[in-house]
């Protein structure tokens, strides 16, 4: 019988939080777990709690130096002041801010730990997914890199092949610098071109480097990009470079922040598409990846009430196989406790009202469309430095 999907929660790890002007509410994380709560999910997943990520873990990544400003501006968060990334607007010190972070890092880790001993065959940290964490600097909302410290546990436990999915709207620039030159992981991100969004980076043509050449895969889409042109560019790059790369476990990132609704990007993308995403990562883990090891991580998404629960909620239930219907209507106690908490109107049901399809890439090459422009260009980047056809 297969163990039941893990879902890595603490309270606490709500204490991420750098203050109520903050883009990165994390109310968005206290009404995921309500709205997972409220759906009867804690009957499908064991809910567990893994220690925050010590000294020789977060060093997996994290350069020393790197985790002693951490600790002073977490002490101190008066004394920060833009060194090694803290202090800035988009990652203002706050107090205990080394605790809150390496408590998100230790679930995600304690994940891929369990993953890897066989205790489960899948497991969701949505409080995870800090991918712009470089190894020496805080960046975009993120302290240390959750996702990275992951995969740096699988390698550290054995694992010969992992591949790290990104579909935040943002490059997974964190996670690409740690695993740069190292052939053991692959990395790809489908995100918003870097000429319109941050972090600027996230080219074709990075690609990896020394022995890691070919191991970084970018794919930056057209702002304005919808569900059939994500989806697109979703299956014409990511099924095939799996079924190469035949990983021992897959990490993959579901920011929230593709939605057209979100106030920070620029793609078009629905709660229903974002859905069919990871519905593919699930059947992908199953089809390419041994024994199925798969953990989930969230990441953006500041649309706190609207979109960032309901789409988590999904991928929950994806990793339980206990999938909630779209048209499910959303349980009136949980939009209850929304609105006493946030004076908005939650969503009434689990879907954008959307039935995402897309044209395959087989299906062929279009010259005038911007999508496919981006796809024919990763491909051409980066396949062939796998042995692929582009």
């Amino acid at each position: 019988m297969t163990a039941r999907a893990l879902l890595m929660w603490d309270d606490a790890v709500t204490a991420y939080d750098f203050g109520s002007s903050h883009p990165m509410d994390p109310v968005r994380l206290a009404l995921t777990r309500e709205l997972v709560r409220a759906y009867g999910l804690d009957d499908q997943v064991d809910v567990v709690s893994a220690p925050a990520a010590g000294e020789s873990t977060l060093r997996l990544v994290h350069h020393e130096e790197y985790l002693d400003a951490v600790r002073r501006c977490s002490a101190d968060p008066g004394s920060a002041d833009g060194s090694y990334g803290i202090g800035t607007m988009d990652v203002p010190a706050f107090a205990a801010m080394h605790e809150a972070s390496a408590l998100i890092a230790g679930q995600s880790v304690g994940a891929a730990e369990a993953l890897w001993r066989g205790t489960a065959t899948h497991a969701v940290n949505f409080a995870g997914g800090l991918h712009h964490a470089m190894p020496g600097a805080a960046s975009g909302f993120c302290v240390y890199n959750d996702a990275a410290l992951a995969v740096a546990r699988l390698l550290e436990l054995g694992a010969e092949r992992v591949a790290y999915i990104d579909v935040d709207v943002h490059h997974g620039d964190g996670v690409q610098a740690a695993f740069w030159d190292d052939p053991r992981v692959l990395t790809v991100s489908l995100h918003e071109h870097p000429r319109t969004l941050f972090p600027q980076t996230g080219w074709p043509e990075e690609t990896g480097g020394g022995e890691g050449e070919g191991g970084a895969v970018n794919l930056p889409l057209p702002a304005g990009t919808g569900d059939e042109g994500w989806l697109r560019a979703f299956h014409a790059v990511v099924p095939e470079l799996l079924a190469d790369f035949q990983p021992q476990a897959l990490v993959t990132q579901h920011g929230a922040d593709t939605h057209f609704e979100d106030p920070l990007a620029h793609l078009a993308v629905s709660l229903d598409a974002q859905r069919a995403v990871q519905a593919s990562c699930h059947e992908l883990a199953h089809a390419y990846v041994e024994e199925a090891r798969w953990l989930a991580l969230g990441g953006g998404g500041y649309s706190i009430v609207d979109v960032v629960p309901r789409s988590w909620t999904h991928l929950v239930s994806i990793a339980a196989h206990a999938p909630i219907d779209p048209a499910a209507p959303v349980p009136e106690d949980w939009r209850d406790a929304v609105y006493a908490r946030t004076r908005e109107s939650a969503p009434r049901r689990m879907t954008d009202g959307r039935t995402p399809d897309w044209r395959p890439w087989e299906a062929g090459y279009d010259p005038a469309d911007r999508v496919d422009q981006a796809i024919r260009a990763t491909r051409k980047a980066s396949f062939p430095l796998r042995g692929l056809l582009a």
